[in-house]
């Protein structure tokens, strides 16, 4: 009887954590080129970076150049940020706290963003549902999802339980984010229209 309820027992997902992650690169089996991230213990492939998305992102770097220029933050594009044994997402932009050594000996966890921005369009449903919640159950203060689609940016602030308390959907006018109010990035100028 045993061995017939081993065998009904439901298949379980193996969840790996960054350190094994970071093992699978050394040993090969993630290349240098992969484009992925680790969210929940499982290996994303990420969606591939049109130039539209390309585009986005040069003008936002244009337009969070000044908070970088004066010391006010980090500007950090699609590099990794460590959010537990289990998270590491590449959010496509964050502005980071200043830290002496520019990240370069630890990567930025939670206590270090200002700022994340995900540029989406065929990854509008994932960054919503999955990249969205991981950020508010880590307390990152702001997220921005750029809605390339939509030509609108989402604005979420106020992490509370595992969600963002504020909302905001913009297309037209400037958005400035609460932790770097000294720069701002206006929706005709992001979508160039």
């Amino acid at each position: 009887m045993s061995d017939l309820a081993e065998l009904e027992r439901p298949p379980t997902r193996r969840r790996i954590d960054v350190a094994s992650y970071y093992r699978m690169a050394e040993a090969g089996i993630l290349a240098a080129d992969d484009h992925v991230e680790l969210i929940d213990g499982e290996i994303i492939d990420m969606s591939p970076i049109g130039s539209a998305h390309a585009g986005c992102i040069n003008r936002l770097i244009r337009a969070f150049a000044p908070a970088t220029s004066v010391g006010t933050a980090v500007l950090s594009v699609q590099s990794p940020l460590r959010l537990g044994r289990h998270d590491e997402p590449q959010p496509d932009v964050m502005l980071l706290r200043p830290r002496a050594d520019d990240y370069g000996t630890a990567h930025p966890g939670p206590e270090d963003v200002l700022l994340v921005v995900e540029v989406a369009a065929s990854s509008l449903h994932f960054d919503r549902t999955t990249k969205l919640p991981l950020y508010a159950r880590h307390a990152i203060p702001e997220v921005w999802i750029v809605d390339l689609v939509a030509a609108a940016i989402e604005v979420y602030r106020e992490p509370r339980q595992g969600a963002y308390a504020l909302e905001e959907w913009r297309d037209r006018g400037a958005v400035q984010p609460g932790l770097v109010p000294s720069v701002s990035v206006t929706a005709e100028t992001l979508f160039g229209s």
